[in-house]
């Protein structure tokens, strides 16, 4: 049983929440790994094909952002939908949010196959011909993976508004196991070197994908899919007021870290390997903010479609501070075993050497920076309240992590580590506006049930 808050019983327990953040964790850690094995396996092969892969992953990275932002609307707009008890709209909003991924993804599959090579020459400019080479086999086989990829972080995030995110842990499981022996397989019997990382991906995100939609069409299932067999623009646009948004704000994000990649890539191939490496490694102290924002959307969601926006503060305050504990705890491992994980890098000394420095400057100032500078912003987008965070995230990102960027790493001659000096400076940008705008209030006043 729930305890009571102010005469009004709470919407989760604290078993409520352990159940839904422990597994969350979990997924993120399994998500992040699938990127690291790609990239310790390829280094084998050496520097070239770990900086292409290290080059198409940005790309990558931008996309599947795309498709969380329109699953993060979904997810949003079922919570709400269950919080006011409203399952049928619930079900009616998974469909439509499977149709609109799916659709979504194939377009951006087939404009990054076609267009391969001016895509890389447009973001990373003239590369050496052999990243360039590895690089344009991956982003082939990446891109097929695009809409299994999409259609399965929707199932997962609905998955998650049910309160229930075991269900897409275990698929992630399964995801990462088919992913360790496929990459083994292909790179160190078959030597097939980036095609055969990104083939294993291939194939463990189709697996991972045809697992959730057979199991969210079980109709025992607060939310499952089959109940609507027609398009519903007015639930389409629903969940595109939140996930349009969101998907600008991550896309710009996303492509900002390009743009900056574009920029490490006139330090060389060494400095590009290290981005990688601290790409990777610097993924692991956050995870557990990334579980929380996924957590968030589904606990705050659900006490907006309820009506009850005191809970809501309740519930951000909690998770707030759950954040920062355990964000913190893992950003201080990951700091202290960078001696033991750098050796895991087939790659010169010179590019360990500042793939470290990268990871310690990230993971130092994450401990402080990281839940206010993105997990607040949550707390707002379940609330509807979307163009505020989009704002301040494109406008931080165009001004200080790239436009900075340029000027500390090029101009005044720092490198790389001058880019994540910038990112630094970003981050406390955003927690200044989030905070401020967190405490005005404001956010609460922007749902309206539907």
């Amino acid at each position: 049983m729930n305890t009571k808050k102010n005469g009004g019983e709470l919407l989760f327990s604290n078993r409520d929440l352990r159940q839904l953040i422990f597994p969350l964790i979990v997924e993120q850690i399994l998500a992040v790994s699938v990127g690291m094995v790609d990239t310790i396996m390829v280094s084998s092969v050496g520097e070239a094909a770990t900086s292409g892969v290290s080059l198409v992953d940005m790309i990558n990275v931008l996309f599947i952002n795309i498709f969380a932002a329109v699953a993060t609307g979904g997810a949003v707009v079922a919570s709400q939908y269950l919080g006011q008890k409203k399952t049928r709209r619930a079900c009616e909003a998974a469909d439509q949010l499977v149709l609109v991924t799916g659709l979504v993804s194939l377009v951006i599959m087939a404009g990054s196959i076609l267009f391969r090579r001016q895509l890389l020459t447009l973001l990373f400019g003239s590369v050496e011909e052999d990243v360039m080479a590895n690089a344009l086999v991956y982003l082939i086989l990446s891109a097929l993976s695009y809409p299994f990829l999409a259609v399965y972080n929707s199932c997962a995030a609905l998955f998650r508004s049910m309160g229930n995110s075991r269900i897409s842990m275990e698929a992630s499981i399964i995801m990462n196991i088919i992913n360790v022996i496929g990459d083994y397989a292909l790179i160190f019997i078959f030597h097939w070197g980036a095609a055969g990382a990104a083939s294993a991906s291939l194939v463990s995100r189709m697996t991972a994908c045809f697992i959730l939609l057979y199991r969210l069409r079980n109709k025992r299932l607060d939310i499952h899919i089959g109940v609507s067999r027609h398009i519903s623009l007015p639930m389409i646009r629903r969940i595109f007021h939140i996930g349009i948004p969101n998907g600008v704000e991550n896309s710009v994000f996303q492509l900002g870290r390009v743009l900056v990649v574009g920029i490490i890539t006139l330090f060389g191939t060494s400095s590009i390997a290290a981005n990688a490496i601290a790409n990777n490694l610097d993924g692991l102290g956050v995870l557990p903010g990334q579980a929380m924002n996924l957590a968030i959307i589904t606990v705050i969601g659900r006490c907006v479609g309820a009506g009850s926006f005191e809970q809501a503060e309740y519930y951000a305050r909690k998770m707030m501070k759950v954040s920062y504990i355990i964000n913190g705890l893992c950003c201080l491992c990951v700091i202290l075993t960078l001696p033991l994980t750098l050796r895991l890098y087939g790659v010169t000394e010179e590019a360990k050497a500042l793939g470290g420095l990268l990871v310690a400057i990230h993971c130092g100032f994450a401990i402080l920076l990281w839940p206010p500078s993105f997990c607040l912003a949550n707390v707002l987008r379940a609330a509807n309240y979307v163009r505020f965070p989009m704002c301040v995230s494109v406008a931080s990102m165009v001004i200080f992590r790239i436009g900075l960027s340029y000027v500390v790493a090029v101009e005044m001659g720092l490198g790389a580590v001058g880019v994540w000096a910038a990112m630094v400076v970003d981050w406390a940008v955003r927690v200044i506006c989030f905070v401020w705008r967190y405490a005005s209030g404001r956010w609460k006043t922007f749902y309206q049930a539907g």
